[in-house]
Parts: structure tokens; C-alpha cells; sequence
């Protein structure tokens, strides 16, 4: 029986893609380390930002919702770069990408933000911020990936 055409061991990674695969050829203790190092710089970051900004249970999270759209902006040029650099550095994806970026950016907080704006009474606050956070992140990535790659491309046509 085929294996589906779309079936993937990691979503950003297509193993039918030399490129791709040599993230493969680092032993798997390397890549988890890469990404665990990568974790604690976009954690440590996302945490002094949402430090540096709190917002009250009925207040829209503005940290939490610029984090979360610049971290979609950055793995759009980060996925950009990478794919004119072919791949670029096999630890780069792990470590920047999911790593940075992954610790960066959060979910359960996003989740956390809207479930407590909802229990404070603030129903308006709550749908604004979860559709605007989910609509942003898409156009971020979007435009991070976009321009990013036009640049690129207008660089290398010189």
C-alpha cells in the first residue's frame, strides 16, 4: 500500500527534499539541545515583554498580541531566508524556528488571555483579541514570507 504523498514525520520538513533532509544528519540529541537552547532565549524574551506590558483581566493583552504577530513575521523571513539559502545550516530551522521563535511565541497564553477576559466580563475584548490574534498571525507570516523572498530575489538579480 502507498504511503499518502502529504504524509510527513515534521510539517515544515518534506523528507522528499535533500535539503530537508539534512536536519536527519545530526544526531537527535543535537537537534534537541539546539531547540531547548533556542527555547529558553524566546521564552526568556516573551517573558520580559509580557513583564514589561501587563494588561488587566478586561484589557486587550497587547504584549501577548505583538509577540504573537511579530514571531509569526519572523518565521516568515526566517523560512524565506532559509529557503534561498537551500536549507541553510541543518540546526538553523531547530534552533531559530522552533526553538526561538516557538518559545517566542504562545499559545496557552493567547488561550489563557481570551478565557479570562471572557470570565471578567469583557465578551468584546475577548472576541477581538482572538480573531484579530489568529487573522494577524496569518497575514504576518504571509508578509514575513513575501517580502522577504522578494527581497531576497531583487538581491540576487543584481
Amino acid at each position: 500500500m502507498a504511503e499518502p504523498p502529504d504524509q510527513r514525520t515534521d510539517p515544515d520538513v518534506d523528507l522528499r527534499v535533500d535539503a530537508d533532509r539534512g536536519e536527519l544528519t545530526i544526531r537527535p540529541a543535537t537537534i534537541l539541545a539546539s531547540i531547548a537552547a533556542g527555547g529558553v532565549v524566546g521564552a526568556l524574551a516573551r517573558a520580559a515583554l509580557q513583564h514589561a506590558a501587563p494588561h488587566a483581566a478586561t484589557g486587550f493583552p497587547w504584549a501577548t498580541f505583538a509577540i504573537n504577530l511579530s514571531g509569526c513575521l519572523l518565521i516568515g523571513v526566517l523560512m524565506a531566508i532559509l529557503t534561498h539559502l537551500g536549507g541553510g545550516h541543518p540546526l538553523a530551522r531547530p534552533f531559530l524556528g522552533v526553538g526561538v521563535l516557538g518559545g517566542f511565541t504562545t499559545f496557552s497564553t493567547y488561550a489563557v488571555d481570551v478565557q479570562q477576559a471572557l470570565v471578567a466580563g469583557a465578551p468584546g475584548t475577548a472576541l477581538a483579541y482572538l480573531a484579530g490574534t489568529v487573522l494577524g498571525a496569518l497575514v504576518a507570516v504571509g508578509l514575513g514570507d513575501a517580502v522577504t523572498a522578494a527581497l531576497l530575489r531583487r538581491r540576487v538579480a543584481r
